[in-house]
């Protein structure tokens, strides 16, 4: 290859891809003890109700420990993924499951089991989400079996607590009462949060929106005014859109809140990349946040290397466990873009939040469902998570160092689910 042939460009992406190839040596130093002396006896499904649609996992091994995890799919779905048929390693003749590739092996070898997992493309690609879900509980074993919380297996901790934002659920923001009574609930809040992301206007009611006119353009900016000055000027507020808006309506909209400067405006486009990202980007004011149903680093790249969006916001149970995110993570630390977390799951969502947050540099703040109005994923910890001036204290247990309730769990099964059934 002539020295001509080295561009600039190549020799950058090249340069970027380097870190990413030491990701996990702190898991391979401090598991390099504990190797081949365990094997995992089976994988299980599970769905609570009110987390949003997510199950959760639980991977048995036969030395009795058992690592949690929690997967962006149902638990129908879940089952149905793990039990799917694929040609087997080593010879297209060989038909086998999904959980063949991991019944049997080393817990600890978290690293192949992504690759053989993510890799699947016969008969079905891989799902990601479920995917997602096993990873976090292979961590979790991991951190069980070395005896180590999973941040410092990552690599951390940067910081012994995250800072963590909640909802505004449940406040009509165009009812000027209304939003004094949330502002009156903020301030009994035990968590002490600071920050708070609203949406839910009503408007448009069509999940894929036409066109929004100027009417509901006024209505929009109306009820954001509303609620900011109706809370404290210590309160942060972020703006929620769910990925319906077109390309001048998603300009119109973060135009209409930037008055009220939020922290952010969350999903203003359809998921994926595109030039309407890059038009929305050169058009406005506000920082724009995306990124829960992105999966792997393949999702996120064209976002960070076209500084489409100022933060990205990746779901640990969506977009590829602790191992998955990692790589996105490092990847965005490379552009100086920040990570925030998308939780609207369990406490072991939240916990894997916590431990992920604290491993990586570039950590911004992470979703939760802890402060909405019945406090119900609290019930799922033994010893209650510890939630203070809006950050989460960090678990310093082994693995996730969630010691979870197993009544909650039988007490709160969504309908036609049997107890790790």
């Amino acid at each position: 290859m002539t020295g001509n042939a080295w561009s600039r460009r190549r020799f950058v992406k090249m340069a970027l891809t380097l870190p990413l190839a030491g990701l996990f040596s702190r898991l391979h130093a401090l598991a390099a003890p504990h190797m081949n002396r365990i094997k995992i006896t089976d994988i299980k499904v599970m769905q609570i109700q009110k987390i949003a649609g997510n199950s959760l996992i639980k991977i048995e091994t036969d030395s009795g420990l058992v690592g949690y995890g929690e997967a962006g799919v149902s638990g129908p779905m879940g089952r149905a993924r793990i039990d799917a048929p694929i040609p087997l390693p080593g010879g297209v003749q060989g038909i086998g499951k999904m959980r063949d590739l991991l019944i049997g092996k080393d817990p600890l070898a978290i690293e192949v089991h992504f690759q053989n997992m993510t890799s699947l493309m016969h008969y079905y690609m891989a799902n990601i989400p479920t995917v997602s879900g096993i990873d976090i509980a292979l961590w979790d074993l991991a951190g069980k079996i070395t005896g180590l919380p999973i941040y410092s297996l990552l690599g951390g901790p940067f910081r012994d607590s995250i800072r963590m934002y909640s909802h505004g659920d449940g406040v009509n923001m165009i009812d000027k009462g209304s939003c004094r009574a949330f502002a009156d609930r903020v301030k009994a809040m035990p968590e002490g949060f600071n920050a708070f992301k609203f949406g839910g206007l009503g408007v448009p009611s069509a999940r894929f929106a036409p066109t929004l006119d100027q009417s509901q353009i006024r209505y929009i900016a109306q009820g954001y005014n509303n609620i900011r000055e109706a809370l404290p000027e210590n309160i942060e507020i972020a703006c929620h859109c769910h990925d319906e808006f077109d390309e001048p309506s998603a300009v119109a909209v973060a135009k209409a809140v930037e008055p009220i400067n939020p922290i952010f405006i969350e999903d203003l486009l359809f998921p994926t990349f595109s030039q309407a990202w890059m038009s929305v980007r050169r058009q406005v004011r506000v920082p724009l946040l995306t990124g829960e149903k992105l999966e792997l680093l393949d999702g996120f790249k064209p976002f960070i290397d076209n500084e489409a969006v100022d933060i990205i916001h990746p779901d640990l149970s969506f977009a590829g466990g602790f191992t998955g995110v990692k790589k996105i993570a490092a990847y965005a630390y490379l552009a100086r873009m920040p990570v925030a977390l998308h939780n609207v799951g369990s406490l072991i969502l939240t916990c894997a939040n916590a431990h992920f947050g604290a491993s990586i540099q570039n950590f911004y703040r992470s979703e939760s469902q802890l402060g909405e109005h019945d406090n119900y994923i609290y019930g799922m910890a033994v010893t209650p998570l510890e939630v203070k001036d809006s950050h989460l204290k960090v678990p310093t247990g082994p693995g996730l160092g969630l010691d979870i309730n197993p009544d909650f769990l039988k007490q709160n099964l969504s309908e036609g689910e049997v107890y790790w059934g």
